[in-house]
């Protein structure tokens, strides 16, 4: 369903049994609520699995002008209350990362504990000669096509990169611009000893996109923070090993 916050129309999607635990799951740069489809079809049994679109990605109807990295972490805290979840567990996939890290400290009452898959947690910023946003000006379908590429390198995933192809499809080379430049813009790494919430970081071993010393780096820095890496695995392995993703999280939350 749609769901309204002050100039956009969010699109959003729950599962599961609706007195479970809430997962809320957050795509990557440019990657729908999609990226987390196959992990939470198999969570929905133990989970109230929620995820939307977030700006500028997927079935969402929002000003490209109004993305900002501040919006997006409103938006992740405005749709929360707007499906009644007094408390979930974030789920964040690559630059995702970054909007559940921040909304974690802003309300650490309601945040009750965090997943980072493949997290980009650090941004450097984005100058005009910065080689990945000349190909999105200027080669944006080539760009595309590389950058899928390089998120999915395990074997016999065609299947995989046609399916991510079409979802970063959907968004606007405009939008694609603007969340790329959107998360350059916290430097989040002087606070991350404020994230206390119990933390589960999810890596892909041949992650070329962040690579897995990355994961270890915001492992260290985050208090309550546990790493495991998934061998063979890309940068979105919630689409390439979904049920290792799914193990994961139902082992580190609701293990006896």
């Amino acid at each position: 369903m749609f769901v309204s916050v002050d100039d956009a129309k969010f699109y959003t999607v729950a599962f599961g049994p609706a007195a479970a635990p809430v997962l809320l799951g957050i795509g990557g740069w440019i990657g729908s609520w999609e990226l987390w489809a196959e992990p939470f079809a198999m969570l929905s049994q133990n989970w109230r699995t929620v995820a939307y679109d977030h700006r500028g990605t997927g079935a969402t109807k929002a000003p490209v002008e109004s993305i900002t990295f501040d919006r997006l972490v409103d938006d992740a805290l405005a749709i929360m209350d707007s499906l009644g979840i007094e408390r979930c567990v974030l789920a964040a996939e690559s630059a995702g990362a970054l909007t559940a890290l921040a909304a974690a400290r802003r309300q650490p009452g309601r945040i009750t504990g965090l997943v980072l898959v493949d997290a980009l947690a650090y941004q450097p910023p984005v100058e005009d000669g910065n080689p990945f946003l000349q190909g999105l000006q200027h080669q944006y379908a080539m760009t595309i096509d590389r950058f899928v590429a390089a998120c999915v390198p395990e074997p016999d995933s065609e299947h995989i990169r046609r399916w991510g192809r079409q979802i970063l499809g959907r968004a606007s080379q405009a939008a694609a611009i603007a969340l790329y430049r959107s998360s350059s813009e916290p430097d989040l790494r002087d606070s991350l000893d404020d994230v206390g919430q119990p933390t589960l970081i999810l890596h892909g071993e041949a992650d070329a996109i962040v690579p897995v010393e990355e994961a270890r780096r915001l492992a260290a820095a985050l208090p309550n923070a546990r790493l495991s890496t998934i061998a063979g695995a890309g940068h979105v392995p919630t689409m390439t090993h979904p049920q290792e993703i799914a193990d994961a999280i139902n082992h580190f939350f609701l293990r006896s």
